[in-house]
């Protein structure tokens, strides 16, 4: 079996034995999980360079995962389904993101479970590392396995990294973040290249050799191999930079695929005590952020989700905040972490529904090949106004041929968070972003989604286990006319003092790798960029705030114009474009005028709020009757009903408390 032994390295009662409701008590599990695979079997075919990875004695390729897992102590009571959380740069995202917990809290402590949503509902909760970059640091999650050889040695080839610095830095590692490098196979710069623009869909200009170079630091011991960049006067803040160089050693980035199926087969199928979770367990549905949600649509687009016997892994799958991208998950020199704009939206197909390239005349669909298997998951795809902004999410379900709506597949629904941002909103909103010193031209965006997430996991689990559908599609339509280009909606914000726009709007831009691996090239040069793709977001309402997509009170019953989209602040450079076009974009939140008097006298074209609601009561009766509705449609729990209508009343009181301060 894939699955070759499970070491148990800690076990405790999770949170000191507190109840979480009628589930009760919970465990936490944590070890390492060790994996062989068959490369010759059809199941693995899809992960590239398989044939160049050392193999045992048996002739199978041997690896191995951090592994962590909570469950109910009472396997009775939980609900026979794992939520499977593929961790975004080794970091847990689910507790946070469904809980709204502090994702920097250890599951050993006593405050990891946040509200206990996930404990209550009785999932058992999985980790399990597939990124083989990254680094050796305490508390991350990651997988460790083998590079790619031929005959003996490692692979020398092109490799592309992106820079973007907040401050002035002369130094930054051959790695995308603060993974593990990728070092240079030589210090002679000769043949490398460095470039710098200003916009990911903008011209790049070439560095002159002169400027920088490849450098090795010290840190206890020498390194072999260049592993850093030097710029002699610094990286400019704000601005974009582009190295190719020739970089030593490719890691089997593609076992990721095999690491998140096999864990996935295991728990459900394995009857052994080897099995923590043996028995107790019938479903799978993973849960990816981010850049674990665009590594979901690349292991969806592979059809790796049938094991080396035909057995489903993961019945549910959402990909959180991916939109339209993919990425480097099963490349020869492939960086998991990178999400370059211009290169990562380019990878056609973006929808699950099989549509034609206008350009190239393909035809093809992202679920394809699951398709052919008949074995197609229940998918959400959920996206927040950042990932449409940033140009790609609407590809994900318009047709391309004539920017017509598509039609998802049976098996797939398409969510759209109306005015958010890619990370959940933290209110009030923060003028600079506590995580990381951050400031925008505008407040962050505090809308906070978490609710939508959590009535949508029910609504999943639900339609896995009992067939009950989940409501409907719900997106920026062109039947509806709620679909309109970005750089047209972007006018309506121009009329407005105090709200800053971007320079110019995001275009995701056509790329075919597959040309390029064909000619043994992983890296693309920005001048071989393709056309531009056409950008599809929501229309705006008079409060400018989104119409299409599924509204929260904070939009529907608006106290503020709420964004995907924050341009960054003269202090960390680059001005004219927005924030986050790594990493995801920050939205903003700016409140509208209190009184018609303050409206006037501002010269705001939004209306005021006290011509919005007639009192508190009246803002809340309004409020009341939005959540309830959504309840009612299947968006968010009744559970969820009070909580949401006592945080708008918060907000309501907090804004008059600050009225003057705009």
């Amino acid at each position: 079996m894939a699955v070759t032994s499970l070491d148990i390295t800690h076990r405790s009662i999770y949170e000191g034995g507190k109840a979480f409701g009628e589930v009760g008590t919970y465990i936490y599990l944590e070890g390492v999980i060790h994996f062989q695979i068959d490369p010759g079997n059809d199941s693995n075919m899809a992960i590239t360079d398989l044939n160049l990875a050392p193999v045992n004695e048996d002739g199978m390729i041997e690896f191995h995962s951090d592994f962590s897992m909570l469950k109910p102590a009472d396997a009775s009571k939980g609900c026979r389904t794992v939520l499977l959380d593929i961790v975004n740069r080794g970091i847990r995202t689910v507790l946070s993101g469904f809980n709204r917990s502090d994702r920097s809290a250890s599951l050993t402590s006593n405050v990891s479970s946040g509200n206990a949503f996930l404990m209550e509902k009785g999932y058992t909760i999985v980790f399990c590392g597939w990124q083989a970059d990254v680094p050796d640091i305490p508390g991350l999650i990651g997988l460790h396995g083998p590079n790619a050889e031929q005959d003996g040695q490692p692979l020398v080839g092109d490799i592309m990294n992106q820079y973007q610095t907040n401050e002035l830095t002369s130094i930054l590692p051959l790695a995308d973040r603060y993974h593990k490098t990728n070092p240079a196979a030589e210090e002679n710069i000769s043949s490398a290249k460095l470039y710098v623009g200003d916009y990911p869909d903008g011209n790049f200009e070439l560095v002159s050799n002169d400027l920088w170079s490849l450098i090795r630091v010290e840190d206890q011991e020498i390194e072999p191999e260049p592993s850093h960049i030097f710029m002699k006067d610094g990286f400019e803040p704000g601005r974009i930079y582009q190295l190719i160089y020739k970089g030593v050693g490719s890691r089997l980035v593609g076992l990721g695929f095999a690491a998140v199926r096999d864990v996935s087969i295991f728990l459900k199928q394995e009857t052994n005590s080897m099995n923590p979770s043996a028995g107790e367990v019938d479903h799978v549905i993973s849960f990816g952020l981010s850049q674990s949600g665009r590594f979901l649509r690349e292991y969806i687009y592979t059809g790796m989700n049938i094991g080396e016997h035909g057995e489903l892994a993961m019945d549910g799958i959402i990909p959180h905040v991916a939109g339209g991208m993919r990425g480097e998950f099963n490349l020869r020199f492939g960086q998991p972490s990178k999400d370059i704009c211009y290169i990562i939206p380019g990878l056609f197909p973006f929808s699950d529904f099989p549509q034609v390239d206008p350009v190239s005349g393909e035809v093809s669909g992202l679920l394809d090949t699951c398709r052919a298997q008949s074995t197609v998951p229940k998918i959400m795809f959920t996206n927040t106004s950042a990932e449409y902004w940033r140009g790609d999410a609407a590809l994900i379900h318009t047709n391309l041929s004539d920017s017509s709506d598509g039609q998802n597949i049976s098996n797939v629904r398409n969510y759209h968070f109306a005015g958010t941002q890619h990370g959940s909103g933290i209110y009030p909103p923060e003028e600079v972003r506590e995580a990381d010193g951050i400031r925008g031209a505008h407040p962050f965006n505090a809308v906070d989604y978490s609710p939508l997430l959590r009535g949508l996991l029910e609504r999943l689990r639900t339609w896995i286990q009992e067939g009950l559908e989940p409501p409907t599609s719900c997106h920026p339509s062109f039947k509806n006319a709620s679909a309109r280009n970005s750089s047209e909606v972007i006018k309506n914000f121009e009329n407005v003092n105090g709200i800053r726009t971007p320079f110019k709007t995001l275009n995701a831009m056509r790329l075919n790798y597959g040309e390029h691996l064909e000619a043994g090239r992983t890296t693309i040069l920005p001048a071989e960029r393709g056309e531009k793709f056409p950008s599809f977001v929501s229309d705006v309402d008079d409060t400018l705030n989104e119409i299409a997509g599924i509204r929260l009170p904070d939009v529907s019953v608006p106290l503020y114009s709420n964004t995907g989209w924050n341009p960054r602040h003269e202090s960390i450079g680059n001005e004219g474009l927005l924030i986050g076009i790594t990493g995801g974009l920050c939205g903003s939140s700016v409140r509208l005028p209190i009184t018609e008097e303050q409206r006037i006298s501002l010269g705001d074209p939004r209306p005021s709020i006290e011509s919005l609601y007639r009192s508190k009561e009246d803002y809340l009766i309004k409020v009341e009757k939005e959540v309830k509705s959504l309840a009612k449609d299947g968006y968010v729990l009744e559970d969820d009903i009070e909580d949401i209508c006592i945080e708008a009343a918060s907000r309501y009181d907090h804004v008059f408390e600050t009225g003057s301060v705009r």
